[in-house]
């Protein structure tokens, strides 16, 4: 099976990836897409908490980066790290527009160490995507509270059932350095 820190940062990376993606079947779906990762660029960082399952109350924390596409693509990069106590798993994903849909990864793919994403949508500032892995299947749900916060549940399907097994709470991560008029 996986190691703690192995299926945290999965996890978590799945996650970020997931607040970072999504898929539309349309050309207005398209530009309100292209319009949400342009809204969730930027830098991100906030605990997260695995809240079922073998590692259930184990605690951990991400900063992650996520860069739209070039503007004849749409889709996302992801760049950075999540912490358990002293060990750090980077993370890395891209996702990319696919036809109607679309495909991605992040680390290596379910054919490595990492997940893939299949499928999902957006919708008023909230997006839904299935990941898989192996025998995995689950979803994600990422939430924007407002242009500062962001939601993140992950869930397994067990049996008929969609069971929330991890849940995360970034912040958007800002210059603390207060910009001044010049004399």
């Amino acid at each position: 099976m996986f190691s703690r820190t192995s299926l945290i940062a999965r996890a978590a990376a799945a996650a970020c990836l997931a607040a970072l993606s999504a898929a539309a079947p349309s050309a207005d779906a398209g530009t309100r897409d292209k319009a949400f990762f342009e809204r969730v660029a930027g830098t991100w960082q906030g605990p997260g908490e695995i809240v079922a399952g073998k590692y259930k109350g184990t605690k951990f924390n991400c900063t992650l980066a996520g860069d739209p596409l070039a503007a004849s693509e749409t889709g996302i990069t992801l760049d950075g790290q999540c912490r358990v106590g002293v060990f750090t798993q980077p993370m890395s994903a891209t996702i990319t527009r696919s036809g109607a849909g679309y495909k991605g990864k992040f680390l290596d793919g379910a054919n490595g160490k990492g997940l893939d994403v299949t499928g999902g949508k957006v919708s008023d500032g909230k997006m839904v995507v299935s990941i898989t892995r192996q025998r995995l299947n689950g979803a994600l749900v990422a939430r924007l509270q407002n242009d500062r916060t962001m939601n993140i549940t992950i869930s397994v399907k067990v049996a008929d059932q969609m069971v929330p097994v991890i849940g995360m709470s970034l912040n958007r991560k800002v210059d603390a350095v207060a910009v001044g008029s010049i004399d």
